[in-house]
Order: structure tokens, then C-alpha cells, then sequence
């Protein structure tokens, strides 16, 4: 699936040039419970449509009423960006649906067709169109807009003056293996966001596979690894069950810095796998530290499509910064299980 982030620049450059005035607000801060993270954007025209979301939906029905005339507003402004805050005290909280404590920063640009801050925007989504990395900086003081290629993703910054985020690739997710599991995994992973590629050098795997808009490498698993060039926004997950193949796909994996690096199997496959990468290949229990497995949540599941759910859980976990309770893994679940077991 397409980035939010893209699609909202993509609407908002095509609102552009059919003449319309727009509003582009950018999620900058964030205290307490807040609906969005920072950098979630949305873009707002002069008759009250919109795409993306800064919050539950509140907030956005208030930048409407406020920025159109259709909604009985003043209409959107030809003017400098502006900084917004919601939630400031509880009564405002409750009026805007954001939850206990909650509050959000928002940048609203104006943009009226035809000026710079449009034909940067026009410029902006030609280069996320063809994969690019771009720091787009805008300027509060005087809302010039600068872009700027980048390297490597960061998060976003913002200082009262000035407003750098970093947008391209979003998401991306890196499966070893082609089968039932990897099918599921992949299609609930495209949904979040993520750009798939699945890496299957057996013909009899990959020859079936049906899930759509996913690439396929058929590279053995290192070498798959290596050209994929993993980031922090890169997942990488061996779900082959074969060593031969997972063995060293984690072991190209862990020399990057990909934010998640599991591998699926049984506690004793799992304990298997390390002593064979510790014996075998130097790595050391320090070593694989970042090392994931059995991969997922405990939720009981059984099927592929449970066991996917529950992978995709955790994934997303790590992904949003989220520390999981111990006895949520699959390791300490099923030892407290057995403990009850023998009581």
C-alpha cells in the first residue's frame, strides 16, 4: 500500500494545480496520550475536503470549521505558517476527543496555488515518487520551503522556527521465506504500511506465491540482505524454518541497523539457531542481543494466520517505541505454563 504521507502530498499537489487553496497541517509536539504520532500530516482544501489525520477526527472537524467557507469559516488565509496547540486543559481535551492529559502541536501551512511553497510541493512528490529520501525544511518566519536529499531516515524536528521533516520510503519489511505464514505476515504488514519484498531461492516456495504488491528476490538470504540495504525503518523476519537459509539472512541482518531482526521456530529451535551462530560463525551472546525469537506475542495461536497476527503485534511494537511485558513473549509464557503445570 501507499504511504499516508505520500498520498496526502500527492492530494494536495493535484488540489494545487485544479486552483484550490490548501492547508497542510503537520503533527510537530506531542505531550501525554496524543491519537497521532509526530509527523502525521493532513491536508485541508478550501471546501472542507480532506485526506490524512492529525488526531481521532475532533480536531479535524475544528480545522475545517475554522479554515473554509464552507463550513462557515473565514476561509484559509494567505499568510505565514502558524503553530497550533489542542488540548491544552481538560475541558479542551474533552472537547476534542483527545484522551486523559493528552495534547498536540500542529504546523499549518497555507498554500495558495502558484507559489513557491506549491512548486516545491509539485517537486517534493516527483522525487517520493521514484524512492527518494527528502528533508523538506520549512521556514516558520517566512514559510519558504527547502529540499533537501538525504541518506538516512530521522526523526522530525522542530525548534519554534523551523520545521525539518524527513519523508520518503516509509516502512519497509524484508521476509525469508515464501510460505503459508509469510503469506499472511505480508499481507497484514502491507495494510500497516509496509513495503514488502520476499526472498525465496527454492522454486517450489516462490512459484506459489499469490500475495500481491510484494517483490520477490529469489538471492540467496545474505546476499538478499545485503542489496536490500536495511535502515532503521527496515524489519527483517526468517520465517523458512530451513537454517540453511535463515542462519544467513540473520547473520547479514544483525551487521545493520534494522529497528527488528526475529526469526519464527520452537523455544528449542530458537536456543538451536544461537548455539549454532555462536559456535559456528563467532557471534556471542552480547552479539545477539537484538536477535528476536521465537518471534510474536503469546496469544495462543496455532494457525498461520494467528502466529501472523501475533508477529505483526509485536513488529509494530518495537516499530511505535513500546516495551512489551516480559510475560508477553513466547519464551516466558510458555515457561510459566509449564510451571502451572507441575503444580
Amino acid at each position: 500500500m501507499e504511504s499516508i504521507d505520500v498520498m496526502v502530498l500527492r492530494t494536495a499537489r493535484d488540489w494545487l494545480a485544479e486552483g484550490h487553496r490548501v492547508l497542510l497541517a503537520t503533527v510537530v509536539r506531542t505531550w501525554g496520550s496524543s491519537p497521532r504520532p509526530v509527523g502525521s500530516m493532513m491536508i485541508l482544501r478550501d471546501d472542507g475536503r480532506a485526506v490524512g489525520s492529525v488526531s481521532g477526527g475532533c480536531i479535524e472537524d475544528d480545522l475545517i470549521h475554522c479554515y473554509t467557507k464552507a463550513f462557515g469559516g473565514r476561509g484559509i488565509p494567505n499568510s505565514i505558517p502558524q503553530v497550533v496547540r489542542y488540548g491544552v486543559s481538560a475541558d479542551e481535551a474533552h472537547r476534542f476527543g483527545l484522551p486523559c492529559g493528552g495534547t498536540l502541536e500542529l504546523v499549518l501551512e497555507f498554500i495558495p496555488p502558484l507559489s513557491s511553497l506549491g512548486d516545491s510541493l509539485d517537486e517534493l512528490v516527483s522525487r517520493l515518487e521514484t524512492g527518494q529520501l527528502v528533508k523538506r525544511i520549512v521556514q516558520l518566519t517566512d514559510g519558504s520551503v527547502r529540499l533537501v536529499n538525504t541518506a538516512e531516515p530521522e526523526s522530525l524536528k522542530f525548534n519554534d522556527a523551523q520545521l525539518i521533516n524527513t519523508l520518503g520510503p516509509g516502512y519497509r519489511m524484508l521476509i525469508i521465506g515464501a510460505g503459508a505464514l509469510a503469506e499472511y505476515l505480508s499481507t497484514m504488514a502491507l495494510f500497516n504500511g509496509f513495503k514488502i519484498t520476499i526472498c525465496d531461492p527454492r522454486s517450489e516456495y516462490i512459484d506459489t506465491w499469490s500475495v500481491a504488491g510484494v517483490e520477490i528476490s529469489t538471492a540467496m538470504p545474505d546476499d538478499a540482505v545485503y542489496a536490500f540495504r536495511p535502515d532503521i525503518r527496515t524489519c527483517i523476519v526468517a520465517l523458512s524454518h530451513d537454517p540453511k537459509l535463515d542462519d544467513l539472512a540473520l547473520l547479514q541482518a544483525l551487521q545493520s541497523p534494522a529497528f527488528y531482526i526475529g526469526a519464527i521456530g520452537s523455544r528449542r529451535n530458537n536456543r538451536s539457531r544461537r548455539d549454532r551462530l555462536i559456535t559456528h560463525f563467532g557471534e556471542t551472546e552480547h552479539s545477539l542481543k537484538r536477535l528476536r525469537g521465537p518471534v510474536g506475542i503469546y496469544i495462543g495461536s496455532k494457525t498461520p494466520a494467528e502466529i501472523a497476527v501475533s508477529v505483526m503485534a509485536e513488529i509494530i511494537a518495537v516499530k511505535n517505541g513500546v516495551a512489551l511485558p516480559v510475560d508477553m513473549s513466547i519464551h516466558q509464557a510458555k515457561l510459566a505454563q509449564e510451571a502451572a503445570a507441575t503444580e
